[in-house]
């Protein structure tokens, strides 16, 4: 094939082949084998077919007239043929404009531009701007509906715009582009529900706002103000990159190598009465370099309906939420973590949308829920009697009536219907998003919001049965993903919050799997620490500790978490959930003495358990995640609507009450860089005594060995504690201790080792362990 450059600005392959006449209405499979970063030889077509019992990749044409040129494409994502995007005619160095948007059910499609006053179209038509051509659309046999290229795109670069859609029951509503990469609105407001509105475009919610023309092939050089009517300083995307890194300092790309800080941009800007902006975060990069993270991983940050929220409600994929900077501040914010050997991380939503999505997925085309092309919809309304019945009794309550015609809907656990995942097109939007954070923002991985509410958990929502072939799709789609972005980066690291506890999540999808490098591990919180309801049954470490008691613990059942913890885990004291969202839980510090005022003797208390969870979590063989404020001994609740008034000075408490928990993060962390061994995979236990409360375990890589002895009893082993195993565990050698969690400048009592060397003898240790603390021995 032939390497050219396609009208829509991107490398194409191309090729022509001759069929005889007889060929004339046969039907012929098709495919491609690339060249690529993945290596040589490889199937080049990652999606499946529609059929619920295959998972074949090939594309079908039926030959129409073999003595005319017939042109059979495949797109390889969306990011370029869906939207508003510059497209090259006749081979032209000055790109035109071509809008497209999938609409299978629309009766007419065109583009209206909107005022840059205000954004904003009402559903009535006005605000439309009449001094703007309105540009027609045509209809493609696969749903999309395009338009003639518009002369010239710099003329309509930064314009307000709808697509204005004669839908299925022919009436003209206003829509959002779904691959927009930019929505005017920082705000939550709805003028259609607020008439109090203002008018102002900035208090606008971006899900119902008009969408705006970007060149994604520029970036803003700076971010300092303009005067109106001036173009801010662009420059090219590829001279912003050639800046990306600092020589001598790599960015890991491996879980492996990594320990990753969660981070909620919102909840930054101490001070601020308003939530934090990307501005906040690059600011805040100095304090993670000090800390001595290198991954940080974002809460989502597609555009969502309102600011004061963790983002886990998504319309628009392409689009960086206005309110946190836009997206040309995330590349900014990109650019200074690479700079710093950061990687990043971006946590995507693809279980559902956001549930004010009523100008953007929710019925686009058409009211007929049937035809609600973004939702799953199985069958028809009246297979559903008993739900439609319900819905139209008047006997009942209007607040007890389901919703009439939205039986045939799946829910999945999440927070909305179930995306229509048996629509290409659908799937095609998620993996476009994915490949957009990948290839135009520099992402380094993504981590999927609750993975099994997509290849799982799929219930009807007239009457609760389990939908298989929903299930069956949402695997094609997680397998479609994981192999489109293997092949734009084979490197990316890929990670599913899945709590199926299904080996094949993490297999390679030619193993069958879905293609995921790890998965969140809950199980492992449960048992270390436990707050939350959802913990019952587990073991429970520091919620039982945080009584006070000295009561046995059950360090045997953790010892099994820990073991697995080799396995593709992410693991973690705290994670935004736990962090106060989850029924029950509250943070770490809090949890460590049973919800006590953390004031003098039981802070310090608080702490050193504290301490204790995080070693058990950074020397596990996972890859050791936790929430932002951890590192301080944050105490506030962490709920997604009250997080502003809960917000903690990070900063601040770094260098107050947060100071000595912070030098032993820092030292911790510092550690795990340090030695090979803690970042491998291996893992042995050594000993549990749950009436000790004492468990030991080691780690290696090659002849490194490290063994760490940690203990939740509330008195310290001061003439010593036996470790033994046989002598393939513990070989005869000397011990140094490399850290200790009780150490005086962690605010500590100082009661351990004091760095020396013990020897091992016949497969036992004898060593001082400190009370609610941990000693890590390096093999010498």
């Amino acid at each position: 094939m032939q390497e050219v450059l396609g009208e829509d600005g991107c490398p194409m392959f191309t090729t022509s082949l001759a069929f005889e006449l007889a060929d004339q209405s046969k039907t012929f499979k098709w495919g491609v084998v690339l060249d690529g970063p993945q290596g040589s030889n490889f199937w080049g077509v990652p999606t499946e077919i529609q059929d619920v019992n295959s998972v074949d990749r090939y594309r079908l044409f039926t030959l129409n007239n073999a003595q005319s040129t017939q042109i059979e494409r495949y797109y390889f994502t969306n990011l370029r043929c869906l939207g508003a995007n510059k497209y090259y005619l006749g081979g032209s160095s000055v790109p035109s404009l071509r809008f497209g948007v999938w609409a299978p059910n629309a009766l007419g499609a065109e583009v209206v531009f909107g005022s840059l006053d205000n954004g904003y179209i009402a559903d009535d038509g006005s605000g439309i701007d009449s001094a703007q051509p309105v540009i027609s659309l045509s209809r493609m046999p696969d749903g999309v509906w395009l338009s003639q290229p518009v002369l010239n795109f710099e003329q309509f670069k930064s314009l307000p715009y709808m697509y204005r859609i004669l839908n299925g029951q022919n009436n003209p509503v206003y829509r959002t582009d779904i691959f927009s990469r930019s929505q005017i609105g920082k705000g939550a407001v709805n003028p259609a529900n607020d008439q109090t509105w203002s008018g102002s475009a900035d208090s606008l919610s971006g899900t119902v706002s008009c969408s705006v023309i970007i060149d994604p092939d520029v970036i803003r050089r700076n971010f300092a103000s303009t005067s109106p009517g001036n173009e801010p300083d662009l420059i090219p995307a590829e001279e912003f990159w050639a800046t990306e890194f600092t020589p001598g300092l790599a960015v890991p790309t491996r879980l492996e190598d990594i320990v990753i800080y969660e981070l909620h941009v919102g909840a930054l800007g101490f001070g601020k009465s308003e939530p934090g902006d990307l501005s906040d975060a690059i600011s805040f990069l100095d304090h993670l370099v000090a800390l001595g993270v290198n991954a940080v991983e974002l809460l989502p940050l597609a555009q969502f309906s309102s600011n004061i929220g963790w983002g886990y409600g998504d319309t628009h994929h392409l689009c960086v939420e206005s309110s946190a900077g836009g997206r040309d501040k995330y590349r900014h914010f990109v650019r200074e973590c690479h700079r710093r050997g950061i990687a990043v991380i971006q946590d995507v939503v693809y279980n559902h949308y956001d549930g004010n999505a009523d100008r953007a997925e929710w019925q686009y085309d058409s009211t007929d829920h049937v035809q609600n092309i973004y939702y799953w919809y199985e069958g028809l309304p009246s297979d559903y009697p008993a739900y439609e019945q319900a819905a139209h009794d008047p006997s009942l309550p209007p607040d007890k009536r389901p919703a009439a015609g939205q039986g045939g809907y799946i829910d999945n656990g999440s927070t909305g219907y179930t995306p229509r995942f048996w629509e290409e097109k659908v799937r095609q939007q998620f993996t476009s998003a994915a490949a957009f954070l990948i290839e135009e923002m520099h992402v380094d991985g993504l981590r999927v919001d609750l993975t099994q509410a997509i290849h799982q958990d799929s219930w009807l929502h007239a009457d609760g049965r389990l939908i298989n072939n929903a299930r069956v799709f949402g695997q094609k789609f997680l397998r479609e993903w994981s192999r489109t972005l293997r092949m734009i980066r084979p490197t990316v690291m890929l990670i599913a919050e899945d709590y199926t506890f299904q080996d094949f999540v993490t297999k390679l999808p030619a193993q069958g799997g879905l293609g995921f490098d790890a998965v969140w591990d809950m199980n492992f919180y449960h048992s270390l620490v436990g707050d939350a309801d959802g913990g019952s049954g587990h073991a429970r470490l520091l919620k039982q500790a945080g009584y006070g008691w000295n009561d046995p613990l059950q360090m045997d059942s953790f010892s099994g978490e820990l073991y697995a913890s080799q396995y593709g885990k992410i693991v973690y004291q705290e994670s935004h959930d736990e962090a106060g969202n989850d029924k029950g839980s509250v943070r770490t510090l809090v949890v460590a003495v049973n919800y006590v005022p953390l004031i003098g003797a039981t802070r310090v208390a608080a702490e050193a358990r504290s301490r204790v969870c995080f070693g058990l979590s950074l020397l596990s063989a996972g890859t050791p995640m936790f929430f932002m404020g951890e590192e301080i001994g944050a105490q506030k609740p962490y709920t997604y609507d009250h997080f502003l008034e809960n917000r903690e000075d990070i900063l601040g408490e770094r260098v107050g009450n947060g100071q000595w928990l912070f030098r032993f993060y820092q030292d911790l962390i510092s550690l795990s860089r340090r030695f090979q061994s803690i970042r491998s995979r291996n893992i042995d236990i050594l000993y549990q005594s749950n009436n000790d409360r004492l468990i030991a375990f080691k780690r290696w890589d090659g002849d490194e060995q490290i063994i760490i002895v940690a203990s939740f009893n509330n008195i310290a082993f001061s003439n010593g504690y036996v470790i033994q195993k046989d002598l393939m565990a513990i070989p005869d050698a000397s011990w140094r201790e490399v850290l200790n969690s009780d150490a005086s400048v962690y605010g500590g009592q100082n009661i351990g080792n004091y760095g020396a060397a013990i020897a091992s003898n016949q497969g036992l240790l004898n060593i001082v362990v400190p009370a609610s603390g941990f000693v890590v021995f390096v093999k010498q």
